[in-house]
């Protein structure tokens, strides 16, 4: 099953679609090394398990704790992978172990990936920037389109607005936006956007 999304000198990001509402799995792999992060253990865990001994996946990030993205996290732990969390979004899975902080770098064999804490879709929502390439995980906060949503229990439309403005938007605009659902964007694509996001309400 071909699932390299993207690559490049330092990267390889290998991408699964899971579950009732195709969630979007990433792998995020150090060329260098072999080491591997997986980013949200989201469903189907047959499937990210054989991805994760395939590629050398040493650790599981979560970018928020809703249902969708942490149905697998009970199966990847007993496989003996350890899963990370924010915690303001650490009450939402049955168990975890370590705590994901702001404004932290997680090392990925010699890739760094810094994180960027983007509270409204969830108060714990959380993004990664890989450093060196152009590439954002946003999980649920940054959609092509507009914002994550905000009507679930803890989502917050001013708060999500002011995390990418203020966090998101301030990267450089050939960003590419891995995001939790759906297609690829980039920073410089939404950005001119976010007054039509403010004036519609969502």
């Amino acid at each position: 099953m071909a699932t390299l999304h993207y690559e490049d000198e330092q990267a390889e990001i290998h991408k699964l679609v899971v579950g009732p509402i195709d969630n979007n799995v990433f792998v995020l792999r150090c060329k260098k090394t072999g080491d591997a992060v997986l980013i949200d253990a989201a469903n189907e865990h047959e499937k990210l398990l054989d991805l994760c001994q395939r590629l050398g996946v040493r650790r599981v990030l979560e970018t928020h704790g809703h249902w969708d993205h942490i149905q697998a996290v009970p199966a990847v732990r007993d496989a003996g992978y350890d899963v990370g969390v924010t915690a303001e979004d650490a009450s939402m899975l049955d168990s975890y172990d370590f705590i994901l902080e702001d404004d932290s770098v997680i090392e990925v064999g010699r890739l760094r990936l810094r994180t960027i804490h983007t509270p409204g879709h969830t108060p714990g929502s959380i993004c990664f920037k890989l450093e060196g390439s152009p590439i954002l995980f946003s999980g649920d906060t940054l959609f092509p389109g507009g914002p994550g949503a905000t009507k679930y229990p803890g989502g917050d439309f001013p708060t999500i607005i002011e995390s990418i403005d203020r966090k998101l938007f301030v990267l450089p605009p050939e960003t590419l936006v891995l995001p939790g659902h759906g297609d690829d964007t980039t920073i410089g694509t939404e950005r001119p956007h976010l007054q039509e996001w403010i004036d519609r309400g969502w």
